[in-house]
């Protein structure tokens, strides 16, 4: 299988000599990890089969954000974090798009225009969240930004899971949505968001860059707005998206003859397709949605932000004491409906019970199938000489 590291290996080094001097750092970062990725270079551990004998040799991951090899470790983290933080109740899932329009002036001022992006799409939900004719309270939100299309291209977007509700002034209620099938108007929410992105863009200097006609009433903006069900479905949802890169190895079909093709699946048909790019094409693509060093994509607002614990917490004893007034079934009728009384055994997917540490097994020996693997040595990184 052709993976990214494969790429930018063999094609890497004409591709930083043909544009020498005009690549970002961050993005020469990257190249490198990526390549190092999970080889000698960053070091490892030896395991050795306790029947057979035979030798496993396991390397460290590079960590960084935009390689396909290590996000899966770190969504299942954040996941478990997540969780214990997310309110008991239904969510809603915002989507703001930057107008084609502004994203030449997002590439030239990459962490203003995200900043902008984050921030002000999380303003503009709370403003119609505030008023009573929509929810009357404040909710908790959690936005991440994407800058990619499933076909590589620039568009710079971000999701938000909003709660269906939210906090009451006083902080002594619990307001649920006044339309309960849905949360607000996306075209209430897009006005504000434009209005909000061209104050922004005013106060940093930036507003006579843009075109004109981008302000005018009938320019549309893209607000979506899409109910995803229980904070624990949301947040399941979101950790299989949140660390996604913007290219994964397995859709890397081929690369032969300076060509590199991969498959996206269409958005509207839900078909597969592919794409064949020339190699600097193809790199030039995936580097653009590298972020700039230090950038934080995942913000939290709202309730969840992290000056509003208090409020957050009170929003959630709230929320399970009403839930606790709501009359249950009895045992018996529970029982005939197929729910067991006793609780089922926990599911190893999603944790150990709390107050219990769950070590994982041994692996199974690739080779033998039948001993286990035990750790024999450690292979350390390599230090450059004083």
């Amino acid at each position: 299988m052709v993976e990214l590291a494969d790429i930018f290996r063999r094609a890497g080094p004409a591709f930083r000599e043909a544009f020498q001097g005009r690549m970002l750092p961050s993005h020469l970062r990257a190249m490198k990890d990526i390549v190092l990725c999970r080889t000698p270079a960053l070091g490892g551990s030896v395991y050795a089969c306790d029947d057979c004998g035979a030798l496993d040799y396991s390397y460290h991951s590079c960590r960084n954000r935009h390689c396909p090899k290590c996000q899966g470790d770190r969504a299942q983290t954040w996941l478990e974090s997540l969780r214990s933080r997310l309110l008991p109740c239904d969510h809603y899932l915002l989507t703001f798009t930057l107008p084609a329009e502004l994203r030449t002036l997002a590439r030239s001022h990459q962490r203003l225009l995200y900043g902008i992006l984050l921030r002000e799409a999380a303003a503009a939900v709370q403003t119609l969240a505030a008023d009573p004719q929509w929810v009357g309270g404040r909710v908790a939100m959690l936005a991440v930004l994407h800058t990619w299309s499933r076909t590589l291209a620039y568009h710079p977007h971000v999701h938000l899971l909003v709660t269906a509700g939210g906090l009451s002034p006083d902080g002594t209620a619990w307001v649920k949505p006044a339309h309960p099938r849905f949360l607000f108007p996306g075209y209430a929410l897009s006005k504000i968001f434009r209005a909000k992105v061209r104050d922004a863009l005013i106060r940093a200097g930036l507003k006579q860059e843009t075109d004109p006609h981008l302000w005018n009433k009938n320019t549309p903006w893209i607000a979506h707005i899409q109910q995803i069900g229980n904070g624990q479905r949301a947040a399941l949802y979101l950790s299989r998206y949140v660390y996604r890169v913007a290219l994964s190895n397995h859709r890397i079909e081929r690369f032969e003859h300076g060509h590199v093709t991969f498959r996206y699946t269409q958005a509207r048909t839900r078909q597969t397709r592919r794409m064949t790019l020339q190699v600097q094409d193809f790199i030039a693509r995936f580097l653009q949605h590298v972020l700039p060093r230090g950038f934080t994509k995942i913000r939290y607002y709202g309730l969840l932000s992290p000056t509003s614990r208090k409020d957050l917490e009170r929003a959630r004893r709230l929320l399970e004491s009403a839930a606790s007034q709501i009359p249950r079934p009895p045992a018996e009728e529970a029982d005939h409906k197929g729910c067991p009384s006793t609780p089922a055994p926990a599911d190893p997917a999603e944790g150990s019970p709390p107050g219990q540490s769950a070590s994982p097994p041994p692996r199974l020996c690739p080779v033998c199938r039948r001993g286990h693997l035990y750790l024999q040595s450690t292979i350390f990184k390599p230090r450059a000489p004083p």
